[in-house]
């Protein structure tokens, strides 16, 4: 019998804190390996984590709406699955399509967790106007990072409790008043996810663009002849379901872009890992920034049950409710910006994933077919890959096996 220390698991690449949701077991409870123990909320969203030990919860070290950095100590558990005395490190897996554990080593605790104290806004009589206000302290500390007065923020929270999310929105709210002297606006946390992310992206992946022009008269007639046999009510494949079901194809016969690239350059464990099945990200646009859902083994299914699928995670992507495992484990995403978007643009490599697909409004373009002229819906076609795992060969031998699914009329609808 030993106690494991349950600490603050990284979800993501760029994740550096999170906050504390809710606790889903008590102290004295039984807690199974794998059992979901606590919900945490990231900058992009709020994820179940689970215990990698079997035992029971003997302490919590972090309440709820608390505020904790990757690797801080927030609980001890007692469990059989350890030897006493034998520190063991418990780490999160290797793959990155499992769900988040918390990590943990075997030890007797030597001290209490320190809290994480909430920075005051002093008043004019040396107390702390935000301590007077009824809220988290999670959100007390925000505050005071930001000099935002809770006085004059409405709580949405029980009894009208100040949350941090009316503090997120304060800020957000001042950020904007453009009688600001300096017009300058803090980051979002989401933002500020997104900055680390792509200036990780630019400086450490070498990237590289192929461009290609695809006609989409073929995909516009199978998806009118499937929606007219659907039942009513039943989800409606999109484009984006098309794009999907034809990427997933390319890559399972391109397993060079499916693939990732682990470690330094200059080291020799540098490698590239090879995907198992065709694990994409689609790109959603989101007030103040993007998430990247991912959907996982897009090869087994239909454009019946992709439409489900994917409607499903742009539905938790647009209201914070992702799931750990829809964050992590793509090789490729797909960005496409829909009418509203440019006729082309390039696209960032979302790390650690190989490539990401582009996709610019479409446009009735006149073209040759079989020589008459016609008028058909055109759009240009624009792939970003990481040259430490792609040369321009295989991307474009890509891009244009790519086009010819689109361009023809073998689907797989169920």
């Amino acid at each position: 019998m030993a106690l494991v220390a349950l600490e603050i698991p990284k979800v993501g690449l760029v994740m550096e804190n999170a906050r504390l949701v809710r606790w889903l077991k008590s102290v004295g409870d039984v807690v199974k390996e794998g059992e979901p123990l606590l919900e945490l909320e990231t900058e992009k969203s709020v994820v179940e984590i689970e215990s990698t030990h079997s035992g029971r919860l003997v302490e919590i070290l972090l309440d709820v709406d608390q505020e904790a950095h990757v690797g801080d100590r927030i609980g001890w558990l007692e469990s059989e699955g350890v030897e006493t005395g034998v520190a063991r490190s418990v780490s999160a897996p290797a793959s990155t399509q499992g769900k988040a554990p918390i990590t943990g080593a075997a030890a007797a605790p030597s001290a209490p967790a320190s809290r994480l104290p909430s920075a005051p806004v002093h008043g004019a009589d040396g107390e702390s106007a935000n301590q007077r206000v009824k809220s988290s302290p999670v959100a007390r500390r925000v505050a005071a990072e930001h000099a935002v007065d809770l006085r004059r923020i409405a709580g949405t929270g029980p009894r009208g409790r100040v949350q941090l999310i009316d503090v997120r929105r304060a800020i957000e709210a001042k950020a904007a008043d453009t009688s600001s002297p300096s017009g300058t606006q803090p980051l979002s946390g989401m933002r500020r996810a997104l900055a680390r992310s792509m200036t990780l992206s630019n400086a450490t992946v070498p990237q590289f663009t192929v461009e290609r022009a695809v006609d989409w008269t073929a995909v516009h007639a199978q998806r009118a002849k499937l929606c007219a046999e659907l039942p009513a009510g039943a989800p409606k494949p999109s484009v984006n379901d098309f794009l999907l079901q034809a990427i997933a194809r390319a890559l399972l016969s391109f397993p060079g872009l499916n693939a990732t690239f682990s470690g330094d350059p200059n080291s020799p464990d540098a490698r590239i890992v090879p995907a198992n099945g065709a694990h994409i990200g689609l790109v959603v646009a989101v007030e103040n920034g993007l998430l990247v859902p991912v959907l996982h083994s897009v090869e087994q299914f239909g454009l019946v049950e992709l439409a489900r699928l994917r409607r499903e995670a742009v539905e938790r992507a647009l209201h914070g409710k992702l799931k750990r495992e829809e964050l992590e484990g793509a090789t490729f995403s797909l960005s496409n910006l829909g009418a509203r978007g440019p006729d082309r643009f390039n696209a960032i490599i979302n790390p650690p994933q190989s490539a990401i697909l582009a996709v610019g409004r479409q446009r009735d373009c006149i073209v040759i077919v079989n020589g008459t002229i016609q008028a058909r819906p055109i759009s240009q076609l624009t792939l970003t890959a990481d040259h430490r795992v792609a040369d321009g060969r295989l991307a474009a031998d890509f891009l244009a096996y790519l086009v010819e699914i689109l361009e023809g009329d073998t689907w797989r609808w169920k």
